[in-house]
């Protein structure tokens, strides 16, 4: 699943230098959450970086983007060009 970012966000901006795929950016209002580039830190850490460091606990996962541990990998390696 990728994450999304909720209307709590504060824009502190230590979410966005966290992200090892680039999926995230200042939106209109708050910071955003490209699903496309999301994998939830798959393949790169054990847990999401972003999630770690948000001190509003206002990133949660995004029900209308549903996948499983395998298919975030396969976006990791899509999106890296590297295998597990």
């Amino acid at each position: 699943m990728a994450l999304i970012i909720t209307d709590e966000c504060i824009n502190c901006d230590v979410c966005e230098p966290e992200c090892p795929n680039g999926a995230i950016s200042q939106g209109d209002e708050i910071y955003v959450i490209e699903p496309d580039l999301c994998t939830e830190c798959v393949g790169h850490y054990e847990t999401s970086q972003c999630v770690e460091v948000c001190p509003v606990d206002c990133i949660i996962v995004d029900p209308d983007h549903k996948e499983t541990e395998e298919e975030l990998r396969a976006k990791y390696e899509r999106i890296t060009g590297e295998s597990s």
